[in-house]
């Protein structure tokens, strides 16, 4: 097969370095791609919301399948541009991606069809809102942008300053642009969260092994908010039974509400889960594989993913047995200096091949770019260096030192990844 492999970040990458492990592949090329992906496929400069551009490099190069990636494209409906034209697409549709692509909507989803989560309120005014903060008197409260906002658009306000500061700048001043026309407002539910990205055809869902991250950029979850800084598997608190109890509660009935709205969700969904005293909850969904979630599930899957790909597509994932590597995995995300906010690219990187020598490291490539033989950082998350160990404690070992291997102008990295 052909593949075609829609994105530019370390999912992306992840995804492309399974997809080079199937015995069915026979070219990889991914659009745009980054500097690491180029060493395993052939990247195309198609920006990843070319719905038009990808319809027309699949036709011009024969490809048998588009693993559509990212949230955006999702949410636009490419899948369903490129099904329209007769290629193969793995992915949600845009019926189905809405899913992600508004909060709104998923919350009055979950509360129609008794899918344990936060109590909430929707708001497409801001005085209103505003009023709304003034007569609640319990905090902190969580203001969320209702659209797409690169993972950023979720602040947990501890007063009503706070919360008031919050709105305005969502809504006002648009600080996540159209994302944040309309927002929710919802309790702030305490207690640990597990990160479970499942298969799904629609009919059939198969949760993947857990994992947890660490969004906040300093060590001992400090400092702003990020895209993701670390992320390990399995979860230490996921277990058995709260599988079981997830499984019946929360994967089985999300997949079946969306079939009895019409909009069957095919491909990757991934929920967001929060372990509270009355039990697990969801905090949220995405349409697709987390970043940097993929980058500790994907090493752990024995399984041939583009078997699992095309099962998906047919809707036949009930016939397929999907295994998994005992082993844990740990992934310490290398930033930027400054990520999330302002930082500066453009710098050399060394260590790569170095940490990668050893045969349990993988480092995947967010945010580069290589220019003849090197590789230079081009984005706020730059590298995730991944470590498959026989548990958490000897993955976390290792995935450091596969860092201390590698270095550039002003990196930055958690010290404490996996440590939850």
């Amino acid at each position: 097969m052909k593949i075609l492999v829609v994105g530019s970040g370390g999912r992306e990458h992840a995804i492309v370095w399974k997809i080079a492990q199937s015995t069915l592949v026979e070219k990889i090329y991914c659009a745009p791609g980054n500097g690491g992906i180029s060493s395993i496929a052939q990247c195309v400069p198609v920006k990843s919301m070319d719905i038009d551009g990808m319809i027309l490099f699949s036709k011009e190069n024969q490809i048998d399948m588009v693993v559509v990636a990212p949230d955006d494209p999702l949410a636009a409906g490419m899948v369903d541009a490129l099904e329209s034209k007769g290629i193969r697409a793995f992915g949600p549709s845009k019926a189905a991606a809405i899913i992600e692509g508004s909060k709104s909507f998923a919350k009055e989803l979950m509360k129609k069809y008794n899918i344990p989560t936060a109590n909430y309120e929707v708001f497409d005014d801001s005085v209103k809102a505003i009023q709304y903060l003034k007569d609640n008197k319990s905090y902190p409260i969580v203001v969320k942008a209702d659209g797409l906002a690169l993972g950023k658009g979720v602040i947990i306000a501890q007063n009503f300053e706070e919360a008031k500061e919050a709105v305005k700048s969502i809504m006002d001043d648009r600080a996540f642009g159209e994302a944040g026309s309309k927002i929710i407002i919802e309790e702030f539910l305490v207690g640990p969260e597990v990160s479970v990205l499942a298969f799904t055809d629609g009919n059939t869902v198969k949760p993947m092994v857990s994992s947890q991250d660490h969004k906040r950029a300093l060590d001992n979850d400090e400092g702003l908010n990020t895209g993701g800084m670390g992320t390990f598997s399995p979860s230490r608190i996921y277990t058995m039974e709260t599988e079981e109890y997830c499984m019946k509660n929360i994967y089985i009935p999300t997949i079946e509400a969306m079939k009895q709205e019409g909009r069957k969700f095919k491909g990757i969904l991934y929920f967001g889960i929060i372990m509270t005293k009355e039990g697990p909850k969801v905090l949220e969904y995405n349409a697709r594989f987390g970043d940097p979630e993929a980058q500790v599930v994907l090493p752990r899957l024995q399984s041939d993913i583009l078997e699992i790909f095309d099962a998906i597509i047919d809707e036949k994932l009930d016939e397929i047995d999907i295994k998994w590597d005992d082993n844990a995995c740990v992934c310490v995300i290398m930033a930027s200096g400054g990520y999330p906010q302002k930082y500066s690219t453009g710098f050399e990187i060394s260590g790569i091949d170095e940490a990668e020598r050893d045969s349990n490291i993988v480092v995947f490539h967010a945010g580069t770019k290589k220019e003849e033989d090197k590789y230079f950082t081009a984005g706020g998350r730059v590298l995730g260096v991944a470590a498959l160990e026989s548990n958490l404690d000897r993955a976390i070992k290792k995935a450091y030192e596969g860092v201390e291997k590698i270095s550039f102008k002003d990196a930055h990295y958690r010290r404490d990844i996996g440590i939850k």
